[in-house]
């Protein structure tokens, strides 16, 4: 039996979000992009010019996310990388470095 081809999609859409939800380890690794310019669990060199992320308001750094990913934030780097990730990812990206200390 053949699988229409947007059932196939549905059901392949439905397995991967059931896997990244079911990963506790997403949020750091997702993170781990972030390490060579806000350093290691986002605790910044002090006077490297880098936010530390380590410890900041969820809601204060998932701003900072969608405002770099819609352009309203103007930079470089951060632009690219935020365009790469969904909302979800992003939102666990800020959970985990609310999560530092």
């Amino acid at each position: 039996m053949k699988l229409p081809p947007l059932l196939a999609a549905i059901c392949l859409t439905g397995a991967a979000v059931s896997a990244s939800a079911a990963d506790p380890d997403l949020g750091r690794n997702l993170a781990a992009t972030c390490a060579s310019c806000h350093g290691t669990n986002g605790k910044a060199v002090p006077g490297a010019g880098m936010d530390a992320l380590a410890g900041m308001e969820k809601e204060k750094l998932l701003q900072k996310l969608k405002d770099f990913k819609s352009g309203t934030k103007p930079a470089t780097v951060m632009q690219q990388i935020s365009k790469g990730y969904t909302d979800e990812q992003m939102d666990r990206i800020a959970a985990y470095f609310a999560a530092q200390n």
